[in-house]
């Protein structure tokens, strides 16, 4: 109630003007801009909004980037000449914790602080100069959507300087596909659905929609008697392909990213650290009939090709100091930092080429096929920091 009373009082001060519907439609001149990353929330119940933004000033230049929820790229750089506007559209999927019939989802307690979870859909305005004429946000029913299950990899990273392709790969989509992201960091195949993340996946799944899922990280390191990769792994990848074409939805399997493991003598090739969990995926997939995208192939190359120390620009490896209270350097090997991500979104969309899935109809019109082995430029990636931050390393490895 405290953030949400705080963010009307953000609403009021700005200037905005919202009126809402009861088919909550809402429409709101914000005319705002700034040198300084700004939020604009409104309280929606879950579902799908098609979100329109026109964005630019009247009296200055802009460069505008616009994020929804915790960290879901929209709108990666939009830039617009004094007095010149540009409009996008997009889908911003909300969700709460709340399922009907009175379960929830068993939310971790820092997923209690994340905006991916509360009763409000918020979109983010960072850039160098963001300005922001007009927000529109509608209800939409239909969207294809497509639900993403997994771990740390895969997760709306809430805070910089963490990132997974769950939260880059909306920006390659128009607003006929809507990204819905239940991944958390830690999760195996079975404690997503002990969590009741399926179960809330499945309350809002339509006919036809897609389901997909990367597991096999942490799943690799589950102790309990029966454990193992072709016995409890597989059993519940069955259970997620059962109760989603139960419901009428299709569902995709995606190998789990690349660990940086170099082998020791040459530090040039990548050794495999997930034992057979990627063979025991593709195993189920392969009897069940589910397609699968390789990342764990396509990670492999794209490490490889940057080399023992170039990959390290792809995760979160910075000296100390890099960010605010980080008195020790950070070098993770299994958790991407936004370029990385960014680039590891590209590969699920490749994939998704491969396997000829209907949603690659609505890739945006920039849209550019890519090759691991050729990765974008490092150096000429830009990424705007969220106001959130924070250097403690996510659940998993």
């Amino acid at each position: 109630m405290k953030r949400y009373l705080l963010l009307l009082l953000c609403l009021i001060s700005i200037g905005a003007t919202m009126t809402v519907a009861q088919t909550q439609v809402i429409d709101t001149v914000l005319n705002k801009v700034s040198d300084k990353p700004f939020y604009f929330s409104v309280p929606v119940s879950d579902g799908n909004y098609k979100v329109t933004v026109t964005l630019g000033a009247k009296k200055r230049a802009a460069q505008t980037v616009v994020r929804a929820e915790s960290r879901r790229l929209m709108v990666e750089n939009c830039v617009t000449k004094k007095g010149k506007f540009s409009t996008y559209s997009f889908i911003v999927n909300k969700r709460s914790a709340e399922i009907p019939g009175g379960k929830k989802v068993s939310l971790k307690p820092r997923e209690l602080e994340y905006l991916n979870w509360d009763s409000l859909l918020t979109l983010e305005f960072n850039g160098a100069s963001p300005a922001v004429k007009s927000i529109r946000i509608e209800p939409d029913t239909t969207a294809l959507t497509v639900f993403l299950c997994g771990n740390s990899t895969v997760v709306d990273q809430e805070l910089e300087p963490w990132a997974s392709w769950g939260q880059m790969i909306p920006r390659w989509f128009t607003d006929r596909v809507a990204i819905s992201n239940h991944a958390e960091s830690g999760l195996t195949a079975r404690t997503f659905i002990n969590g009741n993340r399926l179960e809330k996946i499945l309350s809002m799944l339509k006919p036809g929609d897609y389901v997909v899922c990367e597991f096999g990280h942490n799943d690799q390191k589950e102790r309990r008697p029966g454990d193992g990769a072709y016995y409890h792994f597989a059993y519940h990848l069955k259970i997620f392909i059962d109760r989603v074409r139960a419901a009428g939805g299709n569902i995709i399997f995606i190998t789990p990213t690349q660990r940086r493991f170099f082998d020791e003598a040459t530090h040039t090739k990548i050794q495999e650290t997930h034992l057979d969990y990627p063979d025991a995926m593709r195993a189920v997939a392969q009897r069940e009939g589910v397609p699968v995208i390789e990342l764990h192939d396509m990670t492999r190359d794209f490490f490889e090709t940057l080399g023992f120390e170039g990959s390290k620009r792809a995760l979160v490896h910075y000296p100390a100091n890099t960010f605010p209270g980080q008195d020790k350097a950070l070098a993770d090997n299994t958790h991407f930092n936004p370029y990385g991500a960014y680039e590891v979104a590209k590969m699920v969309v490749m994939g998704m080429k491969q396997l000829q899935l209907p949603m690659i109809s609505q890739l945006r019109a920039d849209w550019i096929d890519f090759n691991p082995k050729q990765p974008d430029d490092p150096d000429q990636f830009v990424w705007y920091p969220a106001q959130k931050q924070d250097v403690t390393k996510p659940d998993g490895n």
